[in-house]
């Protein structure tokens, strides 16, 4: 029998709440509740892996595992860009292989995991906001290891980490505009230093001095920002560093 019993679903809201303050980005969160639900779902028995699949728009997919042997299991669904979790992240549904050689919805991917010794796998999906979506995913080495009370467990899980999962999104999803808030604050001053030095160099006006830039940068195929470091850098100036409140 799984580990995974009432005494575990009392506790676990309080320790999904401390992974994500142990947790200083999106990626370790799920990191670490991968390895929780591993630890949660395992016994002396039998060993059940984990993963964790993050999927946002314009953003690479955050994938998280419980083990080395977990992420290679993983890299085998990311390769087919098919399996339970990737499903259940897309679908928001429930996905149960209960022995992949009778498994007929995944095609070649169904017989790889054979190949990989995984013959059973659940994909719960983990509900988020807006254009987000996740799924948590068990692996077993033996097939039927994932009966009703193990699927209502890990549904539990999935649903109380829920909550916590779309903090974390919303957290990376804040620093990751704060970074290209900095990063567009950078260019722009870069290029107003430089149009400075152009525009004392040559005794012209500001719109005069960025035609000069822009035409450096179409001449060049660089971008604006690169040719105005470069004149920067060429006079030894130094460019006024940048702040951005968090």
């Amino acid at each position: 029998m799984i580990a995974g019993t009432a005494d575990d679903e009392v506790r676990q809201p309080a320790q999904l709440q401390d992974l994500v303050l142990e947790s200083t980005d999106l990626e370790r969160f799920v990191t670490k509740l991968a390895e929780r639900a591993a630890q949660t779902f395992s016994s002396e028995i039998e060993e059940v892996l984990c993963s964790v699949t993050v999927l946002r728009p314009r953003t690479k997919a955050v994938m998280a595992s419980s083990s080395d042997r977990a992420k290679v299991v993983d890299e085998v669904q990311l390769s087919f860009d098919d399996g339970p979790c990737l499903r259940a992240a897309r679908e928001g549904r429930l996905y149960v292989v209960q022995d992949f050689t009778t498994e007929d919805r995944f095609g070649k991917y169904s017989r790889t995991m054979i190949g990989h010794g995984i013959h059973s796998a659940p994909g719960i999906p983990i509900g988020l906001d807006g254009n987000a979506a996740a799924a948590l995913d068990l692996y077993a080495t033996a097939p039927d290891v994932f009966g009703s009370e193990i699927i209502a467990a890990a549904e539990a899980l999935a649903t109380e980490a829920s909550h916590l999962l779309r903090v974390a999104v919303h957290i990376a999803q804040l620093s990751t505009t704060n970074h290209h808030l900095k990063q567009a604050i950078s260019s722009r001053t870069t290029i107003d230093v430089a149009a400075g030095i152009i525009m004392a160099q040559n005794r012209c006006s500001h719109d005069a001095a960025m035609t000069i830039l822009s035409a450096a940068a179409s001449g060049r195929s660089m971008k604006l920002r690169d040719v105005a470091a470069t004149v920067v850098e060429f006079v030894g100036q130094e460019v006024p560093a940048t702040h951005v409140e968090p």
